[in-house]
């Protein structure tokens, strides 16, 4: 079994940052999509960022110039730097790791709260 183990949530200011961190208690599977989803209170979990094994990346429309995913394929994690952010930002975000033999795995989530 694989443990997501997510980090660097918290408060912070409209226009700052944050850094999100998630870690594969297992550096030794192969993974091949990581990336993250978000989940603000009454509304669908919805994608935010995603990068392929070999770099590739794509984002949700609404982070785009504002949010960077990026990983570590040796120590399997990922990362979401935020930045400029905004009270719309505010939701609960999620890991998630695609093994090609045992599918996905999901981090226990990370309170994000932008304040105006």
């Amino acid at each position: 079994q694989v443990q997501l183990v997510e980090s660097g949530g918290g408060l912070v200011q409209a226009g700052g940052s944050l850094r999100l961190s998630c870690a594969a208690s297992r550096s030794t599977i192969r993974v091949n999509l990581m990336g993250w989803y978000r989940q603000a209170p009454g509304k669908q979990r919805e994608l935010v960022a995603a990068v392929e094994r070999g770099g590739d990346t794509n984002y949700e429309d609404s982070v785009k110039g504002r949010f960077t995913i990026s990983r570590d394929n040796a120590h399997n994690t990922v990362y979401l730097q935020l930045t400029s952010l905004k009270p719309e930002d505010t939701a609960v975000y999620y890991c998630y790791m695609d093994t090609p033999l045992n599918g996905r795995y999901w981090g226990q989530g990370t309170q994000v709260t932008v304040a105006s």
